[in-house]
């Protein structure tokens, strides 16, 4: 204290948004931002989805559109989840050449090439009728191994229609495993894999299975991490990267922010973070009621996950926010 008043003043570094942006110690760029789209087979207009305005799920043209956007923004990447007509016991469809995820990938890659990253979703709970991650033993279980065979299958279905990036999303134990051992077997060595690594069993997974018209009864408990634990999202990490994850991700994202921090003080690869559908519809609605600044919301929860330690996120908001970004 100098004459009664406060030598060190932190608020110096805050006085102007020309100061502010100077010493800021995070970042928020398109790049960094993927974009998780639905393609519907059969649509003929896009449709909309009730509990996330806003959202749509796409025809195949305005999926085409909206990929093309994207690269034009700047964006990292998109994510493809497919949204089929018909559904079997074993999710047929997801190893289908023609059917609407693998096609969906090829629409975008003939899009765009190679200038935006395209990332497929690789589970088959848009695929089955039952509406789990995999196949389901004589007991109604979800049987592990099993399951992991048709994962090997499905990746290589993606990687043959052009996906740069797959993501084993299903918390199958050794899923990313058999999908490299796949990948590099059919020639596929430079196929990236973004493993859904520490994916909880959330709550606000609900909009998601609107969004695909998922068919579950019952949770997914039994092979999604529990939302109690983080030692075990540690755990889930290493073995991921031992067999050969060169992404990993935490889902969801806010309520989550903790594990993204733990996982990145402990890894050397990059870290991804999915802000999922029930965190977007929360804000979405709070700003819907005049509740809060929708812009200055969304920026600033994107900014946290980054601050947490995510490299990449996927959000919902990936487009809006660069176009913002790229405006400021």
């Amino acid at each position: 204290m100098s004459g009664g008043f406060p030598e060190v003043r932190p608020r110096r570094l805050r006085s102007s948004a020309a100061v502010r942006r100077l010493v800021a110690e995070t970042t928020l760029e398109p790049r960094q931002l993927i974009l998780p789209m639905f393609v519907r087979e059969d649509a003929r207009e896009p449709i909309p989805i009730r509990s996330m305005p806003g959202v749509v799920q796409h025809t195949r043209d305005t999926a085409r559109k909206a990929v093309a956007e994207a690269a034009q923004l700047g964006l990292g990447g998109v994510m493809l989840f497919g949204v089929p007509s018909s559904k079997d016991p074993v999710g047929s469809g997801a190893l289908d050449p023609e059917g609407i995820l693998n096609v969906a990938i090829r629409d975008a890659v003939s899009e765009v090439g190679d200038s935006l990253l395209v990332m497929s979703d690789l589970c088959l709970d848009e695929f089955t009728s039952h509406g789990h991650c995999g196949v389901l033993d004589s007991k109604g279980r979800v049987d592990n191994d099993a399951t992991l065979k048709i994962y090997a299958e499905m990746g290589v279905a993606q990687a043959t229609a052009g996906a740069h990036v797959v993501g084993p999303s299903g918390m199958m134990d050794g899923q990313v495993g058999v999908v490299r051992s796949a990948l590099d077997a059919a020639g596929f060595v430079d196929t990236v894999i973004l493993a859904y690594a520490v994916k909880y069993a959330s709550a606000f997974f609900g909009p998601f299975r609107e969004a695909v018209d998922s068919s579950l009864t019952g949770d997914r408990k039994t092979y999604q991490q529990d939302n109690a634990n983080s030692r075990d999202a540690i755990r889930e990490v290493d073995l991921d990267i031992a067999e050969g994850a060169d992404i990993v991700m935490v889902k969801p994202a806010l309520a989550y922010l903790d594990i993204i921090r733990q996982v990145r003080d402990h890894v050397n690869v990059p870290v991804a973070a999915y802000n999922i559908s029930g965190e977007y519809a929360m804000i979405e609605a709070a700003a819907a009621n005049g509740w809060l600044n929708r812009e200055a919301t969304i920026l600033e929860t994107l900014t946290a996950i980054r601050r947490a330690g995510a490299d990449t996120i996927l959000t919902y908001w990936a487009t809006e926010a660069a176009a913002h970004l790229l405006t400021r």
